[in-house]
C-alpha cells in the first residue's frame, strides 16, 4: 500500500487553526507575508503633526513596543472590528463586543449576560446532552464543559433551577420551531456542533431555528458558538443573512479569522442588547470587571448607579466607532495582524460568500474520496450534517481489532503526518512527512483525526491531506506491528537507505570515444599542448586515455578516449567518423560531416553546436536523434567577453598608444605641450547593443557596464525582468539594441537550421541594425561570422556609420589550398579598410588553456555520465528516449543562476549564515530609513547605521557572486 512513497505534500501542513488562516506555502512565505505585514502597518497608519502633514509611519517594532491606548490603537481596533463586522456579513442592527480570553471567555461573557435565573419563565434548550449522562460522558470533560457551566451557574444561584436547562439527546442538534415552543423554550444555546464533533447545522434546522425566533422575537434569543462558522456556512445565502442578523453569536479571533489568540467577539442583536441590559437591574451573580458588557453611566456610581450597554466595549456599526473599549491592556499588533489577514483573504478569494462555497466544495470533496476507498470513514454518518469547516475521520481497519494497538497506529501515523517521523524496532529511522500536524480528534468523539479544512484550502489540499492519513496510517500500522513482533523475538534487518546509482552501460563492453580537438593548449616539455590535465581526469574516472586513434584492436570492458586533435579536413573525418568506429565524441571547432556516426552521444566544448551536424543526434539543434547532443556552456564565456572588450579598447578610448610610445622612445614629447594635441573620450557614458543575452552575452555586457558604459540587450521578452534587474536596457528589437550604440556586440549563436539550410540568425546584423548606430561606431562579432551580413557592413564602413570592426569565425583549409568557413566574405574588405578591420580565426576564447581544460573535463563526465548511467547534461534540443535530463551544469556566476547554485550555497553553513545575517540587516536598516521621513531622525539612522549597511551589502554580494547568484533563474 505504501511502496510507491509519500503522496503529494499538503501545501501548509497547519490543520489545527481556523478556517482562514495565513495559508502561506512554507517559511519563505510566511517570513515575506510578514514583511509585508509591516509594509501594510507602515503605509496604513501614519504619523500627523498638528498641522496634519504626514511626517511618517507608526512601524511594527513601534507598536509592538506596548502601544495600547490613543492614536493608532484605538484607529487599529477600530479598523479590526470594522473589517470583521463587515467581510463576515454582520448586520448594522447588530452590535459586537470584544474582550479577552478565547471562546470560553466568549461563552461565559455571553451566557452570564443572557441566563438570569431571576427573570421568570426563562427556559434554556443546550444543543448537547446533559453532563455526566451516557452519552455525555463519552466526550470527555471539555465537550461537558459548557454544559456544566450553565447548571453550575442555575446550582448557586439563589433562584436558579437545574431544571431550567434542557439538553439535545446528541451533539449539535436543534429542535423543530414547535418542539422548542413545546419546551416553552426563550435561549437557545449552540455550542455542540462543529469545532469538536466536526458537525455542522443542516440548512432545514437553520430555517426551523429563525422560524422559532420570528414567532416572538423580542422575547426569543439563539447564543451561538460561531467558532467554525464563520466562512463555513454551508447553506443558502438567504439564510446565512437570516442566521447572521437573527442570532447571537461568539467566537475566538484565531479560530474564526485567524490572527492572534487570546481575544474573543460576541455579536448580539438589538434585543439581546435591552435583555443584557435587563439582567443587570436585577443580576443573578456578580460578573468579574474583565467580562462585563454593561457600564456604570455615572463613573462617580459604579455600585449605585444605573448601568448601560451603551458604553460597553461595543463596535457600533451604525456609527462606525467604538462605544467602549477593549477591558484590560490588548495587543494593538495582534489587532493589526488580524486586520490584515482578514483583507489578505479577502483579497486572495472574495467576498466571505465565496469562502462559504469553498467551504462547501472541500466537504463535497471528501465524502466524495471517502466513498471511493473503504480504509477512512467520516466521524460523522449524516453527510448534511459533516463540516464544512472541520472534519472528522476515523480508521476502518478489520486487521487490527484491539483497540490498545489501535491507538497505537493512531499515534505512530500522527508522529509521521507531524515532523517526528518513525523509528522502526531495528532502529530504521522514516523522517516525518510535515503534512498534517495538530489532527487529534477530541477524545470520546468517534473519529480518530480531527481536521480544519475551510475555504481557504484549495481542494487539492484537502485530497493531499486524505492520501497522506492513508499512507501513514499503513506505515505506522507497519512500525506498530514490527513493535508486537519484537517483543516475541522477530526482527528485521535494517533495509538499504540513500540514493543508489545504478550503472546501466553493459559490463561487458569496451565504448570508445573520440576526443577531436586539443584538451591543452599550454606546452609540455615536447613543446607540444599539453592534454596531460584531462587525460589524469580520465584515468582518475576508471576510464582509459590513449593519443591516437583505435587501431581496430579488442579493448576491455569500459570507457576508452581515443586523442586525434588534429583531425580536420572532411575526408579526415569521414575515414575517421563514418565507419562506427568511435561510440561517442569531444570536440570544440572540429565541424562534422552529417553522416558521422556516434549512437552514445556527443559534447562539444564551448556553447554553441553549429558545427556538431551530424545524423544520430538530428543535426546542431540535436533535436530528433537517437544519440544525446550536449555542450558545455560557460566555461569560455569570461574569456570570449575579456577578448571582445580586448579587441574594443584597442579603438575606444581613441588614445593612439603607438605613437606616443615611439615619440617617447625618440625623447619627441613633451607633456606639456604635447598632451593637448591627442584629445579622447573614455568609454563610461558611452553606449553598447548587446543581441543576446546568453552566457558570453551577458558576461561582455557586465564588463562594459564594469567601465561605466549603458548597456541596452535585446532578447526574448521572458528575459526582460532578468535584464533590468542587472541595471541593463531591454530592447524589444535587435534595431532597438542598436539605436544610439557605439559599440555593438552580437551573440546569439547561428540559431536553428531552416529546411533551406541556411541559419535563423545568419544576417541578422544588417542594414535595419547598422543603421541605427550612431556614426563612427565599433561593430565587435567575436560571435558567429555568418550573424552579420557583410554587405551590409561593408556599406557601413563606407559611409563612416562603422569605424572599425572586429571579427572572429571559422576558417578552414581544404585539400587543394582554397579557403571555406564563414570568415571568406570578410576577407575582402581588409582590401578597402586595411586599418579598420581586425579578423581572428575563430580564437577570440579557444586559445584560453584554462577554460579549455575544465570545459574538457566537464566533456568527459558528461558523456560518462550519458553512457554509464544514461543521465544527459546540459542537452542541446531533446532528451532522447532511454535517457533522462540531469539539468544545466554551468561555472558559478556565468550563465543562468538554477536550484544547485543556491543548494550549494545553503550547503556551506557558514556562508548560509553570512547569507542570511547580511539580509537581515539589510532588510532591517533600509526598513527603517524608508520609514523615517523626518531628515533629522534619518541622518542619525545613517550615522549609526551606515557603516553596518555597507559591510552587510559588500558581503552579501560577494556571497552572491562566490556562488553564482546574479542573473537570471533557469528551473
Amino acid at each position: 500500500m505504501t511502496r510507491k512513497g509519500q503522496p503529494a505534500r499538503t501545501k501548509n501542513p497547519f490543520f489545527g487553526v481556523g478556517p482562514i488562516t495565513d495559508m502561506v506555502l512554507d517559511d519563505a512565505e510566511g517570513r515575506k507575508n510578514t514583511l509585508a505585514f509591516n509594509r501594510w502597518l507602515e503605509s496604513t497608519y501614519r504619523k500627523l503633526d498638528d498641522k496634519g502633514n504626514d511626517i511618517g509611519p507608526f512601524t511594527t517594532s513601534e507598536i509592538g513596543r506596548s502601544m495600547h491606548r490613543g492614536y493608532p490603537a484605538d484607529a487599529i481596533l477600530l479598523d479590526m472590528m470594522h473589517h470583521i463586522h463587515r467581510y463576515f456579513g454582520f448586520p448594522k442592527s447588530n452590535q459586537v463586543a470584544v474582550g479577552l480570553g478565547g471562546g470560553h471567555s466568549g461563552f461565559t461573557v455571553a451566557i452570564m449576560h443572557m441566563m438570569n435565573p431571576n427573570l421568570e419563565g426563562q427556559k434554556l434548550f443546550v444543543d448537547t446532552p446533559k453532563p455526566e449522562s451516557d452519552d455525555a460522558r463519552a466526550g470527555g470533560f471539555f465537550r461537558q464543559s459548557w454544559g456544566t457551566q450553565i447548571l453550575e451557574l442555575q446550582q448557586f444561584a439563589n433562584n436558579g433551577h437545574m431544571d431550567n436547562v434542557v439538553f439535545a439527546g446528541r451533539e449539535g442538534t436543534i429542535p423543530s420551531a414547535d418542539q422548542l415552543e413545546a419546551l416553552n423554550i426563550s435561549l437557545f444555546v449552540g455550542v455542540g456542533h462543529e469545532t469538536t464533533g466536526a458537525t455542522t447545522y443542516t440548512e432545514e434546522e437553520v430555517v426551523s431555528l429563525l422560524a422559532w425566533l420570528d414567532r416572538d422575537p423580542d422575547n426569543r434569543h439563539a447564543m451561538i458558538d460561531a467558532t467554525s462558522m464563520l466562512g463555513a456556512m454551508p447553506w443558502s445565502q438567504e439564510v446565512v443573512d437570516a442566521f447572521m442578523s437573527k442570532c447571537c453569536l461568539f467566537t475566538p479571533f484565531q479560530k474564526a479569522i485567524g490572527g492572534i489568540s487570546g481575544y474573543f467577539l460576541a455579536s448580539f442583536t438589538p434585543t439581546a442588547m435591552q435583555l443584557i441590559e435587563d439582567n443587570q437591574k436585577n443580576p443573578a451573580w456578580a460578573i468579574a470587571r474583565q467580562l462585563k458588557l454593561v457600564v456604570p453611566k455615572d463613573a462617580k456610581k459604579p455600585l449605585t448607579g444605573d448601568k448601560t450597554v451603551g458604553l460597553g466595549p461595543f463596535y457600533d456599526p451604525d456609527a462606525n466607532k467604538m462605544t467602549g473599549g477593549v477591558i484590560n491592556t490588548f495587543s494593538s499588533l495582534a489587532f493589526a495582524e488580524t486586520t490584515y489577514g482578514l483583507l489578505r483573504v479577502e483579497n486572495m478569494f472574495g467576498p466571505v460568500s465565496v469562502m462559504n462555497r469553498r467551504s462547501a466544495a472541500n466537504r463535497q470533496c471528501i465524502n466524495d474520496w471517502l466513498a471511493g476507498q473503504s480504509l477512512l470513514e467520516p466521524g460523522v454518518d449524516n453527510a448534511e450534517k459533516r463540516g464544512a469547516a472541520v472534519t472528522l475521520l476515523r480508521i476502518n481497519d478489520p486487521g487490527i481489532t484491539d483497540p490498545d494497538i489501535h491507538n497505537r497506529i493512531i499515534l505512530r501515523s500522527k508522529q509521521l503526518l507531524g515532523y517526528e517521523g518513525l523509528t522502526h524496532p531495528n532502529g530504521w529511522h522514516e523522517p516525518g512527512l510535515d503534512a498534517a500536524r495538530y489532527v487529534n480528534a477530541f477524545p470520546g468523539t468517534p473519529g480518530d483525526y480531527r481536521a480544519w479544512i475551510g475555504g481557504i484550502r484549495d481542494t487539492d489540499d484537502i485530497v493531499a491531506l486524505l492520501e497522506n492519513i492513508t499512507y501513514a496510517y499503513y506505515r505506522a500500522k507497519v512500525v506498530v506491528l514490527e513493535e508486537v513482533l519484537a517483543e516475541t523475538g522477530t526482527t528485521f534487518e535494517v533495509e538499504a537507505t540513500g540514493e543508489t546509482t545504478t550503472r546501466k552501460d553493459d559490463p561487458n563492453r569496451a565504448y570508445r570515444i573520440l576526443i577531436a580537438d586539443l584538451v591543452g593548449l599550454k606546452p609540455g616539455a615536447d613543446g607540444q599542448p599539453d592534454p596531460s590535465e584531462v587525460s589524469a581526469h580520465i584515468e582518475a574516472r576508471g576510464a582509459t586515455f590513449t593519443p591516437g586513434g583505435w587501431d581496430g584492436s579488442n579493448l576491455p570492458a569500459g570507457q576508452h578516449f581515443f586523442y586525434l586533435p588534429d583531425l580536420s579536413t572532411h575526408e579526415e573525418l569521414t575515414a575517421a567518423c563514418c565507419g562506427n568506429q568511435y561510440d561517442a565524441v569531444i570536440a570544440a571547432a572540429t565541424f562534422f560531416p552529417e553522416n558521422a556516426t556516434f549512437p552514445e552521444g556527443g559534447v562539444r566544448i564551448g556553447a554553441g553546436t553549429g558545427n556538431m551536424t551530424c545524423a544520430c543526434w538530428g543535426g546542431g539543434n540535436g533535436t530528433g536523434g537517437s544519440a544525446p547532443l550536449m555542450n558545455t556552456p560557460s566555461f569560455n564565456s569570461r574569456a570570449t567577453a575579456q577578448m571582445v572588450m580586448k579587441s574594443l579598447l584597442k579603438v575606444m578610448p581613441d588614445l593612439d598608444v603607438a605613437e606616443m610610445h615611439d615619440r617617447v622612445v625618440k625623447g619627441d614629447f613633451d607633456t606639456g605641450k604635447h598632451l593637448r594635441d591627442y584629445p579622447t573620450e573614455k568609454l563610461e557614458g558611452k553606449r553598447m547593443g548587446v543581441i543576446g543575452y546568453g552566457n558570453i552575452g551577458r558576461e561582455v555586457a557586465k564588463l562594459a557596464q564594469a567601465f561605466g558604459m549603458t548597456v541596452t540587450i535585446h532578447a526574448r521578452a521572458h528575459h526582460r525582468d532578468w535584464i533590468e534587474s542587472e541595471g541593463f536596457v531591454y530592447a524589444a528589437t535587435a534595431e532597438e539594441a542598436a539605436a544610439g550604440a557605439d559599440v555593438l556586440s552580437p551573440h546569439t549563436g547561428l540559431g536553428a537550421k531552416g529546411a533551406d539550410g541556411t541559419f535563423a540568425n545568419a544576417g541578422l546584423v544588417g542594414t535595419s541594425v547598422l543603421s541605427r548606430l550612431n556614426d563612427g561606431a565599433v561593430l565587435v562579432n567575436y560571435d558567429r561570422g555568418e550573424v552579420v551580413d557583410t554587405d551590409a557592413l561593408a556599406v557601413a564602413l563606407a559611409s563612416g556609420k562603422v569605424r572599425h570592426a572586429a571579427i572572429d569565425a571559422d576558417l578552414f583549409v581544404a585539400d587543394d589550398g582554397s579557403l571555406f568557413g564563414p570568415m571568406v566574405p570578410y576577407r575582402p574588405l581588409i582590401e578597402s579598410y586595411p586599418d579598420r578591420l581586425e579578423l581572428l580565426p575563430h580564437a577570440a576564447a579557444d586559445t584560453e588553456h584554462t577554460s579549455r581544460v575544465e570545459g574538457a573535463r566537464q566533456a568527459v563526465d558528461q558523456i560518462l555520465s550519458a553512457i554509464r548511467y544514461r543521465k544527459v547534461i546540459n542537452v542541446k534540443g531533446e532528451v532522447p528516449d532511454g535517457y533522462v535530463g540531469s539539468g544545466v551544469q554551468t561555472v558559478p556566476g556565468v550563465g543562468a543562476v538554477s536550484a544547485g547554485n543556491i543548494a550549494r550555497a545553503a550547503e556551506d553553513t557558514e556562508a548560509l549564515s553570512k547569507l542570511r545575517e547580511t539580509s537581515e540587516t539589510l532588510s532591517a536598516i533600509w526598513g527603517a530609513i524608508e520609514a523615517t521621513h523626518d531628515p533629522v531622525r534619518r541622518t542619525e539612522l545613517i550615522a549609526r547605521h551606515g557603516k553596518a549597511l555597507t559591510l552587510a551589502a559588500n558581503v552579501l554580494q560577494r556571497e552572491c557572486d562566490t556562488y553564482g547568484l546574479f542573473g537570471r533563474y533557469e528551473d
